[in-house]
C-alpha cells in the first residue's frame, strides 16, 4: 500500500506561490508594479486593488504612472499608497499619479533583505507544520496495523526528501531575491 502525498504536494505548491507573491511585493531599487498589489483603495464603499481602479504602467526605471479611470479617485489612491508606507513618494498631477522609487540606501537594503528572510522563515515554518501533520497521519496508520513498519519508514524518508527539496527551492528563491535587492 502506498501513501498518497498528493495533498501534501498541493499545499507545498501553495506555499511556493505564496512566497513568490510575497517576494514580488518587496521593493527593490527598481520600480515594479507588483509592489502595488498589496495596496487596497477605498472606492465607493469597497476596498479594491489599484489595478482595478487604474491603468498601472512603468514610466522609467524608478517611476510608475497610475492613470485612474475616474480621476476623482486619485486622492484615495494616493492616501492608500502613503498609508501602506512602501518607502516610495507619490505625486498627483492632472493625468493621475506618479509613484517614484528612491534609490535604496545600504541600510534600507539590509532591512529589505531581513524582511525577505522573515518571509522565507514563515514559509519554512508552514512546510514543517505540514510535515508534522503527515508524520502524525503515518503514525496513526502504523498504529492501526494496516501498513508495515518498513513501509512507514519508507514513507517518512520520502516525505523528508520532499521537504528537503522544497526547502532548497525556497532558499534558492530567497537567494535570487537577495541578489536583486543588493544589486
Amino acid at each position: 500500500m502506498a501513501y498518497n502525498f498528493t495533498n501534501f504536494k498541493n499545499k507545498i505548491k501553495e506555499i511556493e506561490e505564496w512566497l513568490k507573491r510575497e517576494f514580488s511585493t518587496i521593493r527593490t531599487g527598481r520600480a515594479m508594479p507588483t509592489v502595488l498589489d498589496a495596496v487596497k483603495v477605498e472606492s465607493y464603499g469597497a476596498f479594491v486593488g489599484v489595478n482595478e481602479l487604474a491603468n498601472v504602467t512603468l514610466e522609467d526605471a524608478r517611476c510608475i504612472r497610475i492613470t485612474p479611470w475616474d480621476l476623482s479617485q486619485s486622492k484615495a489612491i494616493e492616501k492608500a499608497i502613503t498609508t501602506l508606507n512602501l518607502g516610495v513618494s507619490v505625486t498627483v498631477d492632472d493625468k493621475g499619479l506618479r509613484v517614484i522609487f528612491p534609490e535604496l540606501t545600504t541600510e534600507r537594503r539590509t532591512e529589505v533583505v531581513k524582511t525577505a528572510k522573515v518571509k522565507l522563515e514563515e514559509s519554512k515554518i508552514k512546510v514543517r507544520k505540514m510535515r508534522d501533520d503527515v508524520m502524525k497521519e503515518l503514525q496513526v496508520l502504523e498504529k492501526s496495523g494496516g501498513t508495515g513498519k518498513d513501509d512507514i519508514n519508507r514513507f517518512k524518508n520520502d516525505l523528508q526528501k520532499m521537504v528537503d527539496e522544497v526547502n532548497k527551492k525556497l532558499e534558492e528563491s530567497f537567494t535570487k531575491k537577495e541578489k536583486e535587492i543588493i544589486s
